[in-house]
């Protein structure tokens, strides 16, 4: 079992899907380990397609039924027995642990609505299934859409009259309807502009420093920059570098790591030459040795390598 200090640990996490006989599988998530400790707020960053959001569907069960999985991802919430989330059956999933243990914040929230109900009437229902003991559901409602910073006006409206930050904070404050200790937040600022980017980070942030564990998933690096206390970032379908945020971003040890800074406006918007593998065909070694300035004929193994508090996959770090 893995340790019990942290309310999430996962330890060599791997995910295939099967495309039929004779198609080779698709390797979508490979040795992947971290953990999530109370008041911690890992940003896991990377390019679209390298396996992020698949992580997250594994540990909640939400992967289709080609998908084959192996590792351990042990639950360890406060006043509950540990959950070993990959082979929990869906009764275990469904009342025990979506919601209750851990709360998602889905991508493109205005879609994961319902559109025929009121955003406060779905926030309501929550809340009754959720907390079942709970006398007076629409008060925790309220308190919960005051808590994410919504207007209370925004409850009596549909999800098509909503914008798309108003949209996000309803899919937080459902979220925080079972008072998880665990949030995962999948790509959480998509398609909005840079001061709800912010403000939707923010509200993530202080759910950390209330003492909630937070998986931040993200492509954007200055979301993450913001408000990360921890960073890994994975690059086909491998964690390539892992340790404390403000580490990696000042002083980055892998030349993947280097080279997404590198293309953000700090950076001097200096593209990656290339193209990540496709996951059906990945190259034996470093994955990320195709496009290396240093790699070389370096044939770097491809595990994580711990140094002090950081963890590299690379024999040539910057």
């Amino acid at each position: 079992m893995v340790g019990s200090e942290f309310l999430l640990d996962v330890r060599e996490l791997s995910v295939r899907f099967r495309l039929g006989r004779g198609r080779p599988e698709v390797h979508a998530v490979t040795d992947v380990s971290f953990s999530l400790a109370p008041g911690e707020l890992l940003g896991l960053v990377g390019e679209s397609g390298c396996g992020k959001s698949v992580l997250a569907a594994a540990l909640l069960g939400l992967l289709p039924a080609n998908a084959r999985l192996c590792g351990e991802a042990v639950l360890n919430a406060p006043g509950d027995e540990p959950v070993e989330l990959l082979g929990a059956p869906e009764s275990v999933l469904s009342q025990r642990v979506r919601g209750r243990l851990v709360g998602l914040v889905p991508q493109s929230a205005a879609a994961h609505l319902t559109p025929v109900r009121t955003a406060g009437a779905q926030l309501v229902e929550a809340v009754r299934v959720l907390r079942p003991a709970e006398r007076d559901p629409a008060a925790v409602a309220e308190a919960l859409a005051e808590r994410v910073g919504l207007n209370p006006v925004f409850l009596k409206r549909y999800p098509h009259e909503l914008s798309g930050g108003t949209a996000q904070r309803v899919a937080v404050a459902l979220a925080l309807a079972g008072d998880p200790p665990v949030v995962l937040a999948d790509e959480p600022t998509a398609g909005l502009d840079r001061p709800l980017v912010e403000r939707t980070v923010d509200l993530l942030a202080d759910l950390a420093r209330e003492g909630r564990a937070v998986l931040l998933i993200t492509h954007d690096l200055a979301a993450a920059s913001r408000v990360a206390t921890d960073l890994a970032v994975m690059y086909a379908s491998r964690l390539v570098e892992r340790g404390p945020a403000a580490k990696l971003f000042d002083t980055p040890w892998h030349p993947y790591t280097e080279g997404l800074l590198g293309a953000l406006p700090t950076g001097g918007f200096r593209a990656i030459p290339g193209h990540p593998p496709e996951l059906t065909a990945l190259p034996e070694g470093c994955a990320f040795r195709p496009r290396c300035p240093v790699a070389e004929d370096c044939g770097g193994d491809p595990a994580l390598v711990r140094h002090g508090d950081r963890y590299v996959a690379c024999r040539q770090p910057c």
